[in-house]
């Protein structure tokens, strides 16, 4: 499958590990600078990316596509693969289709990133084989490659569940 992702800073990234290392076909594009460490990755997996531009004959092309969330649905790239029907998933939807791992998903206004650690910290003492991403720093779909948790416990902003279809959390938190 040719999967493009857009953007390439965290979320991006492990996106683009995640679908490499699952076989895909695998093109990061930037509208900004790409931050010298995530270069860095791409260009040691020998992943395909562009920076400063959306190439969009090369992005239409796509078969799926992964968003960062910190791109809007207003966007003239988001446009355009709307019109022509292309999926449209994000980070976290895409990291979800490769673990059986069970989800403690956290979000809403006030004290998410608190909450999680929080969460994180007991259920780690406790002895569960817990891992930790989301809005808190770490990427999903990179902790899917290189770790076997049971457990994950997410914080999600609202943008990081956009463009979600059939991500089911185990339990989810909405703060307020």
């Amino acid at each position: 499958m040719n999967i493009v992702i857009l953007g390439a800073a965290e979320s991006g990234v492990g996106a683009a590990l995640l679908a490499q290392a699952k076989g895909h076909t695998v093109f990061v594009s930037d509208r900004g600078a790409i931050q010298s460490d995530y270069k860095a990755k791409l260009t040691a997996a020998g992943i395909e990316f562009e920076e400063n531009q959306h190439s969009l004959p090369r992005i239409l092309q796509a078969d799926e596509v992964i968003k960062s969330p910190g791109i809007p649905e207003k966007a003239p790239v988001i446009k355009a693969l709307r019109e022509q029907k292309t999926p449209i998933i994000s980070e976290i939807e895409f990291a979800s289709r490769h673990t059986q791992a069970r989800y403690i998903a956290i979000t809403g206004t006030n004290g998410k990133t608190t909450t999680t650690l929080l969460t994180y910290h007991l259920l780690k003492e406790a002895g569960y084989n817990v891992g930790l991403a989301g809005n808190i720093g770490y990427s999903l779909a990179e902790q899917v490659i290189e770790n076997k948790f049971d457990y994950y416990v997410l914080e999600l902003s609202s943008f990081q569940l956009d463009d979600t279809e059939y991500f089911q959390p185990w339990i989810a938190l909405l703060l307020n």
